[in-house]
């Protein structure tokens, strides 16, 4: 009795090409997992769409007002830019940033106390007579906004990196990329040595203010988070107005919105 064998080859040929099926499996997975990546990374962020020309945010922002009004939100509310916004910058800065601003608020009202301010809490017996403190609060969420863009301008990357990432030609980004580095190193060493030279004034001044005048401590306290707060309820008024320019410069039909749309542009700065 004779007992027929398999041919060999054809058993090896069938598992090599098994395999070789299952390795361009394996290679179309990666190499669809490495085009979603690339894809992401090319996608518009939302600071690069707000600030898209009037002719190309014609065709890519196809955001409606809400969208854009959250946008702007988390671009330019210090809570959301923190704690909710997906950009190119350093999320531990970011954080650094929310208590540096707090701690520029507190210094900044403690400069507002002067003698007829001392004055005025005598009279009022101590306690805090918020008409009064009213214009110090205002000044002091204006200067504290002025002083904390000049330090967000040494610490955040975003726009570095966003004309990185518009340049095609590779030579033009290797010496970009170089650059950014030789740049990023030397704007976080000013960073940190203004930002850490600044704090520490700014604990003297204020653990001195405290230790001479005690009683006035609940009145800056409360200032300063009346005015930290402020800054935080403002800009969710003031953000309402640009996209109302925006959206109709971009649902004209007629397409010729574009000095409509740079006013809209221009009030974010604001």
């Amino acid at each position: 009795m004779k007992i027929k064998l398999g041919n060999s080859e054809d058993s090896k040929n069938k598992i090599i090409k098994r395999n070789n099926n299952m390795e361009s499996i394996l290679s179309n997975i990666k190499e669809n997992k490495i085009y979603q990546k690339y894809k992401k990374i090319l996608e518009y962020t939302e600071y690069e769409l707000n600030s898209l020309p009037y002719n190309e945010a014609l065709i890519h922002d196809k955001r409606e007002y809400i969208q854009y009004y959250f946008s702007l939100l988390k671009l330019n509310h210090l809570l959301f830019f923190t704690f909710c916004s997906k950009d190119y910058n350093s999320r531990i800065i970011k954080i650094f940033l929310f208590f540096y601003c707090f701690a520029v608020h507190f210094t900044i009202n403690a400069l507002f106390f002067n003698d007829s301010t001392m004055h005025k809490i005598y009279e009022d017996e101590g306690s805090f007579n918020f008409i009064y403190q009213i214009p110090h609060i205002i000044y002091s969420s204006v200067i504290s906004g002025f002083l904390n863009s000049i330090i967000k301008f040494l610490s955040l990357t975003d726009k570095s990196i966003i004309l990185m990432k518009q340049e095609k030609n590779n030579k033009i980004i290797d010496k970009m990329v170089k650059k950014l580095f030789e740049t990023l190193k030397i704007k976080f060493a000013i960073f940190f040595i203004v930002t850490f030279a600044i704090l520490i004034v700014f604990w003297y001044y204020i653990t001195c203010f405290c230790g001479i005048y005690a009683n006035t401590q609940i009145h800056l306290i409360k200032d300063s988070v009346i005015s930290f707060g402020l800054s935080f309820v403002y800009p969710l008024g003031i953000f309402l107005i640009p996209g109302i320019f925006r959206i109709l410069a971009l649902k004209d039909k007629k397409k010729n919105r574009k000095y409509m749309y740079i006013f809209s542009k221009l009030l974010t700065y604001i």
